[in-house]
């Protein structure tokens, strides 16, 4: 496998409680929760679409132009686009705190494995059964059980942007403890 093309990126809460991404590399993006687990985005580059976080840790992206792409929540604010080729790091959450450290250690990248790879597609019913895993996992969680993670985003040379994002509260869906399988490394 060859090395990924890392892009870190952080976050900012606005206060319209939108999301507003910023891109190491100058791509800019805005994001805005849209109920359950999809989020509305645009970003500077005239592009936009919406995420939706599937189960499995994947994210599957719809563009306005009817493209779809998928990524993987690989933990610790990675998330893995174009099929191994480029890994998001989220720099704003703990997650990516711990990812610029693996980083820095070269582990990054040293981490991805073919399992952890997104799905190049899905057919409508493997993303049904996605959502459902993705609905029972935010109900175990809603009554204490385990870590739903977030999903990721992607690269714009390869069509995608990235995800979600930020520190959602429980008056506005940020930090939201409903059973929704946020975190704070949702989307990217």
């Amino acid at each position: 496998m060859n090395r990924p093309r890392e892009t870190p990126y952080r976050d900012e809460l606005l206060a319209d409680n939108s999301v507003h991404r910023r891109y190491e590399d100058g791509r800019e993006e805005w994001r805005r929760r849209e109920g359950g687990t999809r989020v509305r985005w645009h970003d500077n580059q005239g592009a936009s679409g919406t995420d939706e976080q599937l189960g499995g840790r994947i994210i599957k992206r719809v563009h306005s132009d009817g493209r779809v792409t998928y990524g993987r929540d690989i933990g610790y604010g990675r998330t893995v686009w174009d099929r191994g080729e480029t890994v998001l790091v989220n720099r704003t959450s703990f997650g990516g705190r711990m990812g610029v450290l693996l980083g820095g250690l070269g582990l990054v990248t040293l981490a991805i494995t073919a399992a952890q790879l997104p799905p190049e597609e899905l057919t409508a019913e493997e993303e049904e059964e996605l959502r459902q895993q993705q609905q029972q996992s935010a109900a175990q969680n809603s009554s204490g059980g385990g870590d739903a993670g977030g999903g990721g985003s992607s690269d714009a040379d390869a069509g995608g942007d990235g995800g979600d994002g930020g520190d959602w509260d429980s008056s506005d869906g940020w930090n939201s403890d409903d059973g929704g399988g946020w975190s704070d490394d949702d989307f990217g």
